[in-house]
C-alpha cells in the first residue's frame, strides 16, 4: 500500500460524520466553549477548531454572495468590543500594533424591520475600518435608506463617502452620568440621548440603535469568546472571524426570531424557507466536493 493511500484512509477515518458536525455546530452556536464542545461531542479540539474555520469560511462566502440588493429601509449600526490573543494591556512589546492582537471590534449593520444582519466586519475602531464597513453596507442595499449610528466620529466621513446624498443619516449620541466607583465593572449610567441629523431628512421617530444593541447581547450569548469577565477569548483572529461568520449564518437563516416568527433572512426575502444546521453543513460539503 502506498503512503498516499495510507494517508487517505487515515484522513477518512478521522473525518467527522455529518451528524457529528451538526452536533459540534449546535454546541458552538449556543455559546458553548471549544473545550466544552469537545467534552460534549467527543471530538478532538483540533478537529473542532478546523471545522469552525472551514464552516466559517463557507458561511462568509455564502452570505457575501446572497446578502445583496436588499430592500432595507431602516438600518442601525454599532460596534462591539472583544479582544484577541491578549488584552491590550498584556500584549507583549514585540506584538504591539499587530492586527489581531489586543482590542478587536466587530462592526454590525442591522435591518430594523427584518432584523437581518446586513453586514459585519471584524477589525479596528478607526476611520479606515469605518470606511471599509460603510462601503460594504452601501453595496448591499438598494434605494434610499435611513441610517442611524452611535456618536462615533469615524462614521461621519465614512457614511458620506459610501452613500453620498442617497441616505437619511442621523446619530444617536448617548449622554452618561458620573463614572462608577473605582474597581467596579459597570458602565456609567445613561442619563439621556441626543438625536443629531447629519444628512438628508431622517424620521426622528426612527432614529434608534436599540435593535443593533440588542444584537450585541445576542452575540455575547451566542459566542463564548465575546462573553465578558471570563477567560473566554480567541487566540487567533482567523478563529474570531470564523466564529462571527457562523454566528450570523445561524442568526440570519436558522434561528427563528421571537417577534417575527420566522428567520430574519425569510423576513427580508433572502430565502423562502427556514434553514437548519444540516443545511450549513451542506454548504461545507458542497465546497469540499468542488475543491
Amino acid at each position: 500500500m502506498t503512503m498516499r493511500k495510507r494517508l487517505s484512509i487515515l484522513v477518512n477515518m478521522n473525518r467527522l460524520t455529518i451528524e457529528k458536525r451538526v452536533a459540534v455546530l449546535a454546541a458552538l452556536v449556543e455559546g458553548t466553549s471549544i473545550r466544552a464542545t469537545c467534552r460534549m461531542t467527543g471530538a478532538a479540539k483540533n478537529t473542532v477548531q478546523k471545522l469552525l474555520l472551514e464552516v466559517g469560511a463557507a458561511c462568509a462566502v455564502y452570505q457575501d454572495k446572497h446578502l445583496r440588493d436588499l430592500n432595507s429601509k431602516r438600518l442601525q449600526c454599532d460596534e462591539i468590543w472583544t479582544y484577541c490573543y491578549a488584552k491590550a494591556k498584556n500584549v507583549p512589546e514585540g506584538l504591539k500594533g499587530q492586527f489581531g492582537v489586543g482590542d478587536v471590534w466587530t462592526w454590525v449593520a442591522l435591518d430594523a424591520d427584518s432584523k437581518l444582519a446586513v453586514s459585519w466586519l471584524v477589525g479596528l475602531r478607526d476611520a479606515e475600518w469605518a470606511n471599509a464597513f460603510m462601503q460594504d453596507v452601501a453595496k448591499r442595499v438598494k434605494g434610499r435608506v435611513q441610517l442611524t449610528t452611535d456618536g462615533h466620529n469615524a462614521y461621519l466621513q465614512a457614511v458620506d463617502d459610501a452613500f453620498g446624498t442617497e441616505v437619511d443619516y442621523a446619530m444617536l449620541v448617548k449622554l452618561y452620568g458620573t463614572a462608577p466607583e473605582a474597581g467596579r465593572y459597570s458602565p456609567p449610567e445613561c442619563i439621556g440621548c441626543r438625536r443629531q441629523k447629519i444628512l438628508g431628512t431622517p424620521d426622528k421617530a426612527a432614529i434608534s440603535t436599540s435593535f443593533v444593541e440588542r444584537q450585541n447581547l445576542t452575540m455575547r450569548m451566542g459566542m463564548r469568546r465575546f462573553t465578558r469577565l471570563t477567560n473566554a477569548f480567541s487566540k487567533k483572529i482567523d478563529h474570531l472571524e470564523a466564529a462571527v461568520a457562523l454566528h450570523f449564518m445561524y442568526y440570519n437563516f436558522v434561528r427563528v426570531h421571537q417577534t417575527l416568527r420566522v428567520s430574519p433572512a425569510m423576513e427580508a426575502g433572502v430565502t423562502d424557507r427556514l434553514w437548519n444546521l444540516g443545511d450549513i453543513v451542506d454548504l461545507l460539503e458542497a465546497q469540499e466536493k468542488s475543491n
